[in-house]
């Protein structure tokens, strides 16, 4: 006997969202109490690009993707089924992401079009903030889709907003005190929400259930996956070699260097080469690289590679060896062989992969701990560059075992 399959989300009225007011007088729309000061110092231009005059007939779908590498090859196959979910052309669907992923959009993003933004002048600079919200307001979208659940309202509601399309289509986010005032806001003005599910569901499940509310009909999640071009990575010929990644933009998620210097000896004792990746400052200590730095066989190209250039090398690698950030989905979804140290910070919602999400290729390695899902507000570090308790107690016999079991 099997389960049965899961009801398929409702498209929502924002006014009618259980446990939520996003219904507000217009008086208040006018002048909201509660909103910060930035959000005052940006409101007459997005004022003014709101209601900018742009001719001719509305047409085609927006969709806002304000977010990091990872997140977005996470959602990346969910944007297949937009096309007959919303009723539109693919060449008629923009992506307006970000331009930190913006080298490699046009090979994964392959017969859509995307409009890259610089999302950290984007949040803070407002002359920037006019110029590229005028762009998006010029695409005279008739649709406007966000389906992230961890966001940022004054990024990617603000861009929902000011694209001034006549049907807005946004999942129900993450909110909490501090942001509930700017959520309630910009949700009191699209047409639908949709909520993907409690936390902690994973990225790939919320993105299947978010357009399958729109096609009303199941979707089902699906394994991360990119095409990629197929140019030698930036290596010399020899062995075969596997990548270790032992950076990560939070201090706390990046397993002790030891423990990558261990698998990197490991690695050469069983005949692969190891590349270095990264940025320079993620480099393991000195110290605990005593006999790698002389050997032929290891690579240091940390700081070296472009975006592209780094898939290059992931696609030919034998196996990556990453913490939780955005190279591990790269790796898994170009089908590299994977093991991924995973914290407890939101365990589930990111890493690990869910049980027929997960392909075979990944394996995902963690130390079980009573204070999982502190959304990385850890108490535990005597500093914030040291790696959080649970991130530093995975064992390193784990992490060999799920290399060995994934070569």
């Amino acid at each position: 006997m099997t389960d049965a399959a899961p009801p398929v989300p409702q498209l929502q009225d924002p006014a009618r969202v259980p446990g939520h007011r996003f219904a507000p007088a217009a008086f208040w729309r006018w002048i909201p109490g509660g909103m910060r000061r930035r959000w005052w110092l940006f409101r007459l231009g997005d004022l003014i690009v709101r209601h900018w005059p742009v001719p001719g007939r509305k047409k085609g779908l927006v969709v806002v993707r304000m977010d990091g590498i990872g997140d977005m090859i996470l959602f990346r196959n969910s944007l297949d089924h937009y096309a007959r979910a919303f009723g539109v052309d693919q060449a008629d669907i923009t992506v307006v992401g970000c331009a930190s992923w913006a080298p490699i959009a046009d090979h994964v993003f392959d017969g859509y079009r995307v409009l890259a933004l610089n999302e950290h002048r984007f949040a803070k600079r407002p002359g920037y903030r006019f110029r590229q919200a005028l762009k998006v307001r010029r695409l005279n979208a008739a649709v406007v889709v966000c389906d992230q659940f961890f966001r940022r309202a004054m990024m990617a509601d603000s861009l929902v907003w000011l694209s001034a399309a006549p049907r807005a289509v946004v999942a129900l986010p993450t909110i909490n005190e501090p942001t509930r005032t700017e959520y309630t806001w910009y949700l009191s003005q699209v047409s639908a929400v949709v909520d993907t599910g409690p936390y902690p569901t994973h990225e790939v499940e919320r993105h299947a259930r978010f357009v399958s509310a729109v096609a009303g009909q199941p979707i089902a999640a699906e394994p991360p996956r990119i095409s990629w071009r197929d140019t030698p990575p930036p290596v010399p010929p020899g062995d075969p070699y596997v990548v270790l990644n032992p950076g990560s933009n939070e201090y706390g998620r990046r397993w002790p260097g030891e423990g990558y210097a261990d698998m990197a000896r490991r690695l050469r004792a069983a005949g692969y080469r190891v590349v270095w990746i990264g940025a320079p400052g993620e480099r393991p200590g000195r110290d605990v690289m005593a006999g790698l730095a002389d050997d032929p066989g290891v690579l240091d190209l940390m700081g070296q590679t472009t975006l592209p250039q780094m898939l290059d090398l992931l696609n030919h690698a034998a196996a990556c060896l990453t913490n939780d950030t955005g190279p591990a989905h790269v790796s898994i979804a170009l089908g590299t062989p994977t093991v991924v140290v995973v914290g407890g910070g939101h365990f589930g919602s990111f890493v690990p992969y869910p049980e027929g999400v997960a392909p075979p290729h990944a394996r995902f390695v963690w130390e079980p701990m009573d204070c999982y899902h502190c959304f990385w507000r850890c108490p535990k570090r005597a500093a914030d560059t040291d790696p959080f308790p649970c991130v530093a107690a995975v064992p390193g016999e784990k992490v060999w075992d799920a290399l060995n079991a994934v070569l």
